[in-house]
Formats: C-alpha cells, structure tokens, sequence
C-alpha cells in the first residue's frame, strides 16, 4: 500500500526520540509514539503501518495518525495525544446562565421555604426558559465551581 505521508527523520530527530525512549521517564502514549516513528522512518526500518502496530500493540490508525501529524504539524504534536476539537458534550450552563443561576440564588426563596433547593432551582431555570433541561447535579456542579453555597443563611 502506498503511503501517503513519508517519515524521514533528521539525525538530531532521531536521536531525540532514541534518547526519549531510553529514558522512559514520560508518559507511556509518548513513548509509544516514539517507537511508531522511529519504526516507520523511511531512512531506517521503514515498517509498513500493519507491521508497527502489530509490532506496538497499537491500531493501524494510530501508526497512520502519528505519521500524518509528524508529516503535518512536526515532531512535538506528533508525539502528543490529538486534542479534541470540542468537548464530548455540550455545556448546558455558560457564563451568561451561570449569571442568571446566581443571580436566582441570591434572590428570595419561593413563598413558604427558607432556601432555594437545587431542584428548586433546576425547575425554575427551565420555567424562566433559560435552558431546556437542567438536573439538580449540574446545578449543583455551578455552584461549587463558583463557591456559592445552598447551606448558609446568605447564599450570595
């Protein structure tokens, strides 16, 4: 199979990672990520991406992801983790809704309760329109993050 993206180390490239690998005093991802490209170096062993994978206990993909950003981005990022490009899920409170959560907290309780409760405060969220659904927990994770408490007698 043709490969698309060709590794050719440097002499200082290669002796980087051969030093890197020795060591072994960094994370196992950059480590193996080391060994792929001095396995697929084209002045050297020059393994196919099967043959490497196999060889490191890897995907095929992996082998193909590394050599593509070596190729691409140069030696750092290929011997990084790819960072992703969004958060696996969406926030449901950004720092507009945080406000308004806060500024609901702070205001008086409904009529015949002493303090706001985070289901309370979920409900009201979703009645006020502010998001579409909220749970409790995710109420209760904003507030921590802003040190804002629901046990005290002043909740600002």
């Amino acid at each position: 199979m043709n490969k698309k993206y060709i590794v050719r180390l440097t002499a200082e490239e290669r002796k980087e990672l051969e030093i890197l690998v020795k060591k072994g005093k960094t994370q196992a991802y950059r480590i193996k990520h080391a060994y792929i490209l001095l396995a697929v170096d084209a002045d050297g062993p020059n393994l196919s991406d099967e043959d490497s994978a196999r060889i490191f206990g890897c995907h095929q993909n992996t082998v193909r992801n590394v050599r593509q950003r070596f190729v691409e981005q140069g030696i750092e990022v290929a011997l990084e983790r790819k960072k992703r490009d969004k958060p696996p899920r969406e926030l449901k409170i950004d720092g507009e809704k945080e406000a308004q959560l806060i500024a609901i907290v702070c205001s008086e309780p409904p009529a015949g309760r002493a303090k706001w409760t985070l289901k309370m405060l979920a409900e009201r969220l979703v009645e006020l329109d502010i998001v579409d659904t909220i749970s409790d927990q995710t109420v209760r994770r904003t507030l921590k993050k802003t040190n804002l408490s629901l046990t005290c007698g002043n909740a600002g």
